[in-house]
């Protein structure tokens, strides 16, 4: 495609202005060297605003915008049911699951583990989680966003991702979580404005003389099987979003690991003022959850009328950006490149705080502020080098990315849900019982998928869910916690919440009520 010399002049403007704005909103006071606290919680300052915003400047990123647009493209709509059902979902983290956590001043999730069960589970999951956000996460943004910057600049596809990695890093290596949260309200902006730009041209195109709502009824008229919610069982990928179970079912269970206890989205709202910014963060975020599936999934949509040939899905998203014009280009081009630094830097700061936190910090407690920072900033520079290696050989074969990273998650998320949701609000709940739920997790998650191939994965989930949570009870009441073991305190948290959170939440739950109403 290329950029005209206006285009890469708005992106070189926007990646010199976001890298020195990150720079300056954490810059040291005068005579003060950063924390531990300072650098992997943004010294437990930040505002409602800054909370929200990054919690979906950490979320959508190239497996959002480039994955789940190849998946408008195969698949439709019902897609959008991660973004939707996740807007449900976080009103009940900011209801049920943070007043527990910031209560007992809760910094990373294996900490959680290790204080409500023991030091085994909690070095067991961080290890799992290190492998997760490094071999997953980061790998799959990085092939994900050089797909996109090849497609539209024509850069050699490893040169791409080298200099994502490498830019994401150099971003929140000297201000840690602050540089991330901070600036994200500006990326934010720049990914919502610049994908609605993308939708309203892409159904423009489509609708000719007739407008975007032209466009967007005459895609509606000539492919209706692509604005189906809830897939039926002869849909060619019922496979991947099985019916009823998406509203009832396992997705439940992806969504409430994925945005309550997961490391890099979870330490957004730990690190807030209090537990009233914290709720304000999850509400604005659930309201601009409910808008990704018009930014991100309609564009795919009208790629069917616009590029029916594509050989990849995923190659979407970039085949529309090629139908704007210079200036709208660089504007959108900008944008994307924001959603893919933004949600790296998330995942990489959160390598650096489990890192130093859960291990380092435990190995050498009487490490100085200053060495866990550096210790912090090596770890972070290790996983985005160990991820530029690996993204080619784990993802190069893979025809939808956002696909490829449900189905991989998929078999350890229901044991994850099992343990937080014992350890939050069953006190019987044991260690034990936590590691078989982890361990028997995978296990029966792999017997599954060998034994019944035929199973959709979210169904398995759910299933395995059910399953795990029976052994973690049995196991729990077999072998009961040690005396004095459970130190997360619930006995006096209050779950009542204000009524602007309990109007808003109101306000997502009817417009979520609708869209299921009018796409059903």
């Amino acid at each position: 495609m290329g950029l005209a010399t206006l285009d890469v002049a708005i992106v070189l403007v926007y990646l010199a202005g976001i890298f020195v704005l990150a720079q300056w909103v954490s810059r040291e006071k005068a005579g003060h060297s950063k924390s531990a606290e300072d650098y992997f919680l943004a010294g437990r300052s930040l505002p409602w605003w800054a909370i929200g915003a990054s919690l979906i400047a950490a979320n959508i990123s190239a497996e959002q915008i480039i994955g789940m647009s190849g998946s408008g493209y195969a698949i439709g709509l019902a897609i959008a049911s991660y973004e939707w059902m996740a807007a449900l979902t976080l009103l009940i983290v900011g209801k049920y699951f943070l007043p527990i956590f910031l209560r007992n001043g809760i910094y990373t999730m294996p900490q959680f583990l290790q204080q409500r069960y023991g030091n085994r589970i909690r070095t067991l999951m961080a290890v799992f989680w290190l492998g997760l956000y490094v071999f997953v996460n980061l790998t799959s943004i990085l092939w994900l966003g050089s797909i996109a910057v090849t497609e539209v600049t024509g850069m050699d596809q490893m040169l791409a991702l080298v200099l994502i990695g490498v830019f994401a890093l150099l971003y929140q290596l000297y201000g840690g979580l602050k540089a991330v949260a901070l600036t994200d309200i500006v990326q934010v902006s720049l990914l919502i404005l610049g994908g609605l730009l993308v939708t309203a041209l892409t159904l423009n195109a489509v609708g000719g003389d007739a407008g975007i709502l032209g466009g967007f009824q005459k895609l509606w008229d000539q492919h209706p099987e692509h604005f189906q919610m809830i897939l039926h069982p002869d849909n060619p990928f019922y496979k991947d979003l099985p019916g009823l179970s998406v509203l009832i079912g396992g997705l439940w269970i992806m969504n409430l690991s994925y945005w309550g206890f997961n490391q890099y989205i979870i330490q957004r709202a730990l690190a807030a003022k209090d537990i009233g910014e914290a709720q304000k963060g999850v509400l604005f975020a659930a309201f601009l959850k409910l808008l990704v599936p018009l930014v991100v999934v309609v564009p795919g949509i009208a790629a069917v009328v616009l590029a029916p040939d594509l050989g990849k899905p995923d190659r979407a998203y970039p085949a529309m950006m090629s139908l704007l014009p210079s200036g709208i280009l660089g504007l959108v081009f900008a944008a994307l490149v924001a959603a893919i630094v933004a949600s790296l830097a998330s995942k990489i700061n959160s390598v650096a705080t489990i890192f130093t936190l859960d291990f380092y910090a435990k190995a050498r407690p009487q490490s100085s502020q200053t060495t866990l920072v550096r210790v912090g900033r090596i770890a972070a520079t290790v996983a985005v080098l160990v991820a530029i290696a690996t993204a080619r050989p784990l993802l190069g074969s893979f025809d939808q990315g956002f696909q490829y990273i449900q189905e991989f998650t998929g078999f350890f998320t229901p044991g994850i849900t099992v343990i937080f949701l014992l350890g939050l609000f069953w006190k019987k709940a044991s260690e034990a019982g936590a590691l078989a739920a982890a361990i028997g997790s995978f296990a029966l998650s792999i017997v599954l998928k060998l034994a019944w191939p035929s199973l959709p994965f979210i169904d398995r989930v759910g299933l395995v869910f059910l399953l795990a949570l029976v052994l973690a009870v049995l196991i729990s009441l077999w072998k009961p916690a040690r005396t004095g073991q459970d130190l997360i305190r619930t006995d006096d948290v209050r779950y009542a919440t204000p009524m602007s959170f309990n109007i808003g939440g109101a306000a997502v739950i009817a417009i979520l009520i609708a869209l299921y109403t009018v796409f059903w």
